[in-house]
């Protein structure tokens, strides 16, 4: 259906229901939304959630929805699975081979699929085992929350291989330095190990023991960063100086930047709504930088004076 995600156009959920697996999964706004579904009579979504609204780890798969993006004409930007995580423990994996068999039709060769997980294990492990080249319509992703969340699951992306790779820093919790992924990563196209002290711009061949063949590398990096505060209920205030580093990394490495929202929690210079400071909540981070809740909408997407809309090129060649 028709997304008011900033990012995308579209959403596509041929699997409802997840489980929570670290901070940023708190206050998951797909779980509201499954409790939502539930109470009009949407079955794809019953037992999913439990009488708190709270995920209890079941999984739907959706059979019927599969076909959806092969019936769509005009080229759009589609976030697949914003109701569950493709790569959950759960999702057979002959299941995912049929999402990205839809993927890869070429029905769907103008369509730029735009897939976010918090398993990157398995879903390095899937692609490596059944996709023989990466789909150039299809941007693989994680989703993290805080520099732990980084460290963890970037680099099971950067061993992914993709057309493009980009993250998904939302709801931003902490400081996060991604400079260690911002630059060129060098992978053995065969045997996928890292060998960061090679000289990609060179003719250089893999000399590990455990690659049988003569393997040409190549560079991998980052190409896109999202960055978002929380909205909706309970949510956690971000830090003004937090996104402005990563667009500063972003920047400096020349790669894109979307700021999405500052979330329920807006510094005030970003907003100006009329309302009295008594009638919001303050939150002091240090003696120079303060939140207020005012809404999402209130808070707005400005970030020092501009909107940040940097997106990967639909249709990038696929790199490995």
């Amino acid at each position: 259906m028709p997304s008011k995600i900033e990012w995308t156009d579209e959403t596509w959920n041929p699997v409802a229901g997840c489980t929570r697996v670290s901070p940023g999964c708190q206050h998951c706004y797909a779980e509201r939304m499954a409790k939502r579904q539930i109470a009009m009579g949407n079955k794809n979504y019953e037992g999913t959630v439990d009488k708190h609204g709270r995920w209890t780890g079941k999984i739907n798969l959706i059979p019927d929805a599969l076909e959806k993006p092969l019936r769509w004409c005009k080229p759009r930007r589609v976030f697949v699975n914003s109701m569950s995580d493709l790569f959950h423990e759960d999702v057979p994996d002959e299941f995912i081979g049929k999402v990205f068999a839809v993927m890869g039709d070429w029905k769907c060769s103008g369509h730029t699929f735009q897939i976010l997980t918090k398993r990157p294990e398995r879903m390095c492990q899937i692609v490596l085992k059944h996709i023989i080249k990466p789909f150039p319509n299809v941007h693989l992703g994680v989703s993290v929350e805080n520099q732990a969340t980084a460290n963890e699951r970037i680099p099971w992306l950067l061993k992914t291989p993709a057309a493009v790779r980009w993250i998904s820093l939302e709801p931003m919790l902490g400081p996060v330095d991604l400079r260690p992924w911002l630059g060129p990563e060098i992978f053995c196209e065969l045997c996928d190990v890292a060998c960061p002290e090679c000289p990609y711009e060179k003719a250089v061949v893999c000399d590990e023991d455990i690659c049988d063949e003569t393997g040409y590398l190549a560079p991998r990096t980052l190409d896109s960063i999202v960055v978002g505060g929380e909205s909706g209920p309970g949510a956690r205030p971000m830090h003004p100086d937090w996104p402005r580093s990563v667009r500063d990394q972003c920047q400096e490495a020349g790669i894109a930047f979307f700021f999405k929202q500052w979330g329920a929690w807006g510094p005030n210079q970003s907003f100006d709504h009329g309302l009295g400071r008594k009638n919001e909540k303050e939150h002091y981070f240090d003696s120079r930088n303060r939140v207020y809740r005012v809404g999402k909408k209130s808070a707005g997407r400005i970030l020092d004076g501009r909107t940040w809309d940097e997106l990967p090129a639909q249709g990038k060649v696929a790199d490995g």
